[in-house]
């Protein structure tokens, strides 16, 4: 008989989509994962992709599933995972986290719903020294 593999469940790391300002003063939005532990994330890997179904049609659209390896995220720390363009707000942004700490694997998938970034929802991220939209 096969046994459910359980993974150790995640803590204390986030997924932030935080607004901040270009050098030529623009607002832009960047994707970034925060270590909020006091332990190091090792190996860290994100998988990123955007998809949203059109409930008249069904039909599906779908971005490129694209993959950063960020390596070490050292405790209360960020890293930057990828620039995020505000068309693509009206879709379910899916981060998939994988990560080693204490020896042990970890991942979870963190989805900003379609809307869900926005004014509205933006909170202080210390670790950033900005305003994001904040998944744990």
């Amino acid at each position: 008989m096969k046994e459910k593999i359980r993974s150790p469940k995640v803590e204390h790391v986030a997924v932030v989509v935080a607004k901040e300002r270009n050098k030529e003063n623009e607002i832009v939005y960047n994707v970034f994962v925060v270590n909020n532990s006091d332990e190091i994330l090792e190996g860290v890997l994100v998988s990123s992709k955007g998809y949203v179904k059109n409930q008249e049609t069904g039909e599906m659209t779908k971005t490129s599933t694209l993959r950063h390896f960020l390596g070490i995220i050292p405790p209360h720390a960020a890293k930057l995972v990828e620039p995020i363009m505000e068309e693509l707000f009206a879709l379910n942004n899916e981060y998939l986290v994988s990560f080693w700490k204490n020896n042990t694997l970890h991942d979870k998938k963190y989805i900003f719903l379609p809307e869900s970034i926005q004014e509205k929802n933006l909170v202080f991220v210390p670790v950033l020294g900005v305003y994001g939209v904040v998944i744990e």
